[in-house]
């Protein structure tokens, strides 16, 4: 599984699968975060496969699926899933961009500093550009 951590309390992921959510609980994960709609790609393990093995592992799952662009309500859910979260979160998507964009959308919403969720994101090899205005307009409201 590879893992890049974005911040101490968030890192995201490829899409991961079921042995890997033991390996997250051992890597001290609280939360896990799924931003993949079911059967975007064939032979990918569904949300409700990963929830269940996360359950068994005493680890929080959410299940935020995008498909494409990032709508408010995926941007809100995002937010009170990591304020909700008792530690560090690993999110997953097919690459881990569109769960760091998700990110770093809702840590603007939640206060975060556009610049520092900016610099943190390039830090893990993610690029927010494409969330960049949105990430500004969120955090002057």
């Amino acid at each position: 599984m590879e893992i890049r951590q974005v911040t101490t309390g968030f890192a995201a992921a490829p899409q991961i699968g079921l042995a890997d959510v033991e390996a997250a609980k051992a890597a001290g994960f609280a939360m896990i975060l799924c931003n993949r709609p079911d059967g975007e790609d064939p032979g990918q393990p569904t949300a409700a496969a990963i929830a269940a093995e996360a359950k068994g592992a005493g680890i929080a799952f959410r299940h935020i699926p995008v498909a494409s662009g990032m709508p408010a309500e995926a941007v809100a859910a995002m937010a009170e899933a990591l304020a909700a979260s008792e530690g560090p979160v690993l999110a997953y998507c097919r690459t881990g961009t569109r769960s760091t964009l998700l990110w770093a959308l809702a840590e603007a919403s939640r206060g975060g500093d556009p610049d520092t969720l900016t610099r943190a994101a390039a830090g893990a090899g993610y690029d927010v550009t494409p969330v960049r205005a949105a990430m500004d307009a969120i955090a002057t409201r």
